[in-house]
């Protein structure tokens, strides 16, 4: 069975990016070797590996990269820490119909 990764390396500039793979320690070499000039994390090295999960199917995988790449900084980092009570204020609606976090 193939197994899926979707990942995040936070880069020495402290951004953070996201991809997928389907073997984590040879992409992540990739990264930190630079073997790809043209890639984001090319001039942003070092990298750590902060964050990786596990897929059977690729398209779930696929899925869950393109999320999380559209998230803003804060949440990514709730999803990095495992601060799972951050990650659900900060994927509620923002509208005036619903709460909205202030802190307390």
């Amino acid at each position: 069975m193939n197994f899926y990764y979707v990942y995040i390396l936070k880069c020495s500039d402290n951004s953070y990016y996201t991809g997928i793979t389907n073997n984590i320690d040879k992409r992540y070499n990739e990264h930190e070797l630079g073997k790809y000039r043209d890639c984001y994390t090319y001039k942003r090295r070092p990298l750590k590996l902060v964050f990786n999960q596990q897929f059977n199917d690729v398209l779930q995988a696929i899925y869950f990269e393109k999320k999380i790449k559209k998230w803003t900084r804060l949440k990514k980092e709730a999803l990095v820490n495992g601060d799972w009570n951050m990650l659900q204020i900060l994927s509620e609606c923002r509208n005036a119909t619903h709460y909205k976090y202030n802190g307390l």
